[in-house]
């Protein structure tokens, strides 16, 4: 009869230390999001990018050339970068990068930054600022 009681703490103190993983999962998850949205909202374009990517490199080269300097954060140099990157999947629905913004509007991946500096999308969205 003794097992009992020692068994049902057991699965207590495993359920208190999974309930102050999960808590803290969620602080760091609200972190990455406040985060991500202020990048965001906070800087003329934003490129969620990794140091190594030629996608990233790209993108920044192409923005370079039209002497336009974005913020940048290179999700593979930080801590967060995987929360940041869970982040992004949930708000643009793509876990690839670069995930590039202007003036707080998605533009997407590197292709469609090409595409819309081609059609004149980025020349707008930049201009309204």
């Amino acid at each position: 009869m003794r097992r009992f009681p020692v068994t049902l703490l057991l699965v207590a103190v495993v359920a208190l230390v999974a309930l102050g993983i999960s808590t803290k999962g969620a602080e760091a998850s609200n972190s990455a999001s406040a985060f991500v949205q202020n990048i965001i909202y906070s800087n003329k374009i934003a490129i969620f990018s990794k140091s190594y990517c030629p996608y990233c490199r790209r993108a920044k080269r192409i923005l370079g050339e039209l002497h336009q300097q974005p913020f940048v954060v290179e999700l593979d140099l930080r801590d967060d970068g995987t929360q940041i990157q869970d982040v992004l999947l949930d708000l643009v629905g793509r876990h690839t990068v670069p995930q590039i913004f202007v003036n707080g509007q998605h533009i997407g991946g590197s292709d469609d930054l090409k595409n819309a500096v081609l059609n004149g999308q980025l020349q707008k969205l930049l201009s309204t600022s």
